[in-house]
């Protein structure tokens, strides 16, 4: 059997270089066709200072 068929048939395959694994191939799961406008009201909710910048400490380790 294929890589791609047993993948489809759901096994993951790791794939390496030099024994080190760099890649997985897994199968696609299919997303729901529809999304209920609203169903989301009340579960999410976004601070009102999450915009505001980092502190400098932080914004260093991106740096680095």
């Amino acid at each position: 059997m294929s890589g791609v068929n047993r993948v489809r048939e759901g096994e993951q395959i790791i794939i390496a270089k030099a024994g080190k694994p760099i890649a997985r191939l897994v199968p696609m799961v299919e997303r729901p066709a529809w999304h209920l406008p609203g169903s989301t009201n009340g579960k999410v909710t976004i601070a009102p200072h999450f915009d505001a910048p980092l502190p400098e400490a932080i914004l260093r380790e991106f740096e680095e």
